[in-house]
């Protein structure tokens, strides 16, 4: 071998391994912003004062944004210079995630609700009068705050992730394919193991990232932190969220330039004829068939499958699931079990992603050391999405006492709340403060209940300023004490009665669990895919497969889980501008059947579905074993293996290159 030889193939290999590496990298990358576009949902609502019908639209763009173009990227991408391609759409991501930064700092302050004035002056004596002070805010309520129409800003996130959404389509095929098309054929799973193994750390840094800015004030550097009244435990907090978006940004902008230096092609890793040697034979193969065969009788061919089409159906009903969940897990954390924003995001982050990489893993270890076929892998789906379910029915009957609002949750006597409206809200205690019933500027009473403002406490007079601030002779909390006690209030809700942390604890440990069960179906279930389709057909087929899941498993789920999140709130927000913000609090009990009872169904249905599929690999297998013992006797020609994971799942008919085998 000469030395430019040697070079040569030396400098091939180094290429190979920056690919790698870039891969690794980029997958990262995309899995760290895309982790925390989700942990940011709850603070990109209350931060635009939007429905969660809406937030759910904004975290479906990123799958539209996908969909416009993968088409472009499936046909056209080979035949151009695919990490260039990478290259570029490494970069659309990066400025989608600038964008949806960008009206952090085009639209102001941000302006919480408020029912009174708060003085920073620490040598201030003045004593504020909630209840007489709120005689002016029916007319304040009138009054349009012309800079609160900013919040029609949110278009921006919606354009930045439908951008970041372009921006990933060409990663996955076109990186994968490219791996492929260089790697020695038995190199290829283990690469791509470590690709993802990479990826899954993108997940966990983006939740955490999530959790630590979720507890900084979104205007730190802008505004004193001590007139901020507020906490992080507060619905009406809002994290630096921005912030979040330009370190994601930064770094898939950082994963981008490594795929500029790479060759178009590459020489085949190890014997450089094995590539020559696998098109000749296809051709070979095909000469008597190369015939034209239309799309259109491609995908028929395709869906004619009944295991594809089954298959096809259980995963989008499992992504549904999974995707509702996922998008409001935290919120349903904060309403549910009192946990802040921030250590919902945290422990989704610490505890769930690591449940789910490590299931992902056990159930491809299951498969290659049982050495499962088809029927083996289709089991070990239907028992782990059977477990997850139940177990996911259970949490459904885990929950804390319900936060004792005033006129919300309950009465002000402390009667369990039948029904709500605004009149609710009003009692003979507050009747003549005239209160504003819209605002939410909760205070907590030595009775442990929450009123929705100091006015509707019935507080006289105040003391102190900022966070530290205290309401003193507030006339409501006397109707549930006793003569003399303290009537005093704080800024802020009151934490639940009863010891919520065990309860929390419980739900967890279901959760964790369920996760990873859930996970260990994943990889089976896959072979089973994979193993339904005919070779010839693979391509198209997965193309499809990814085509309708995304499309009815990524873009609807956030907008109807959202849409019926937002029936079961009790207090909305309300903007500058007087419009209807975000929701404040919801009905614990409703929420929490709604949000776990839909999921909770949607899985008993892919469970159903996994039963379909079950049924039709087993009457498939029985025919196999007929037309192999046929075999056997010489009635038919040709051959195959009957070992346990030499299952065939072909369509059904004519001759063995519709089947394909595992």
């Amino acid at each position: 071998m000469s030395v430019e030889s040697k070079k040569t193939r030396a400098r091939c290999c180094s290429n190979f391994k920056l690919f790698l590496a870039s891969m690794a990298f980029v997958f990262f990358s995309k899995a760290f912003g895309g982790a925390y576009m989700k942990s940011s949902i709850t603070q990109i609502e209350r931060r635009f004062d939007i429905p969660s019908s809406l937030i759910g639209v904004i975290d479906g763009s990123f799958e539209m944004g996908n969909l416009l173009v993968v088409a472009f990227v499936s046909y056209f991408g080979a035949k151009l210079h695919r990490p260039r391609l990478i290259g570029i759409g490494c970069l659309i991501m990066a400025a989608g995630s600038f964008l949806i930064a960008l009206p952090h700092f085009f639209q102001g302050l941000y302006k919480y609700e408020t029912s009174v004035s708060h003085s920073t002056d620490i040598n201030s004596t003045a004593s504020i009068l909630p209840c007489l002070s709120n005689h002016s805010l029916a007319v304040a309520d009138e009054t349009p705050d012309l800079e609160a129409a900013g919040s029609s800003m949110w278009i921006y996130v919606f354009l930045g992730n439908m951008l970041r959404g372009i921006g990933e389509t060409p990663i996955m095929p076109l990186g994968v394919s490219y791996l492929d098309d260089f790697a020695k054929e038995e190199n290829t799973p283990f690469y791509l193991a470590c690709i993802h193994t990479v990826g899954i750390l993108g997940p966990m840094f983006g939740f955490m990232l999530g959790s630590l800015l979720a507890k900084i004030y979104v205007d730190i550097g802008f505004v004193d932190l001590d007139s901020v009244t507020i906490n992080h435990k507060d619905s009406r907090w809002v994290g630096a969220w921005w912030l979040g978006f330009i370190v994601t940004g930064t770094i898939i902008l950082l994963s981008s330039i490594p795929f500029w230096f790479l060759p178009k092609s590459l020489p085949k890793e190890g014997q450089e004829q094995k590539q020559e040697n696998f098109l000749p034979d296809e051709n070979q193969d095909h000469e008597e068939k190369n015939k034209p065969v239309t799309f259109q009788e491609l995908a028929k061919g395709t869906f004619q499958n009944n295991v594809f089409t089954l298959m096809i159906l259980t995963h989008l009903v499992a992504v549904n699931g999974f995707i509702g969940m996922i998008t409001f897990k935290p919120k349903f954390m904060e309403q549910i079990y009192g946990q802040s924003a921030s250590k919902a995001i945290f422990i989704i982050g610490i505890m769930n992603l690591p449940a789910v990489a490590l299931g992902i893993i056990t159930g491809g270890f299951v498969l290659k050391r049982f050495k499962l076929g088809v029927i083996g892998a289709a089991r070990v789906s239907i028992a782990a999405s059977f477990g997850a379910s139940c177990l996911l029915f259970i949490q459904i009957f885990l929950h804390c006492d319900t936060a004792e609002v005033a006129g919300l949750t309950v009465s002000y006597q402390g009667v369990p709340q039948v029904s709500y409206n605004q009149q609710t809200l009003l009692s003979q205690c507050n009747m003549g403060c005239s209160c504003s019933m819209k605002h939410w500027d909760p205070v907590c009473a030595h009775n442990g209940v929450t009123y929705a403002s100091p006015c509707l406490a019935g507080c006289q007079t105040s003391t102190g300023t900022g966070r530290g601030m205290m309401f003193h002779n507030c006339t409501c909390t006397g109707e549930m004490m006793t003569p003399g006690m303290n009537m005093s209030a704080v800024l802020g809700q009151c934490p639940r009665r009863s010891n919520c942390d065990f309860m929390f604890k419980i739900y967890m440990t279901f959760s964790v669990v369920g996760s990873f069960i859930s996970a260990c179906g994943g990889t089976p279930g896959y072979i089973v895919l994979l193993r339904s389709i005919q070779p010839d057909l693979k391509s198209l087929a997965l193309g499809m497969q990814t085509l309708i899941v995304r499309t009815l498993g990524g873009i609807p789920p956030p907008i109807y889980f959202g849409a019926l999140i937002d029936q079961t709130c009790l207090k909305w927000g309300t903007k500058n501008c007087g419009g209807r913000g975000a929701c404040r609090l919801y009905d614990a009990n409703k929420f929490r059947m709604t949000f776990l009872g839909l999921i909770t169904g949607l899985y008993f249905l892919s469970n159903m579905l996994w039963g379909g599929v079950y049924r039709t690999v087993v009457k498939r297998q029985k025919k196999l074993t007929l037309r192999n013992q046929a075999k056997e006797n010489g009635l038919e020609g040709n051959t195959v293996d009957n070992g346990h994971a030499n299952i065939s799942i072909g369509k059904n008919k004519e001759d063995a290159d519709n089947e394909s085998t595992i």
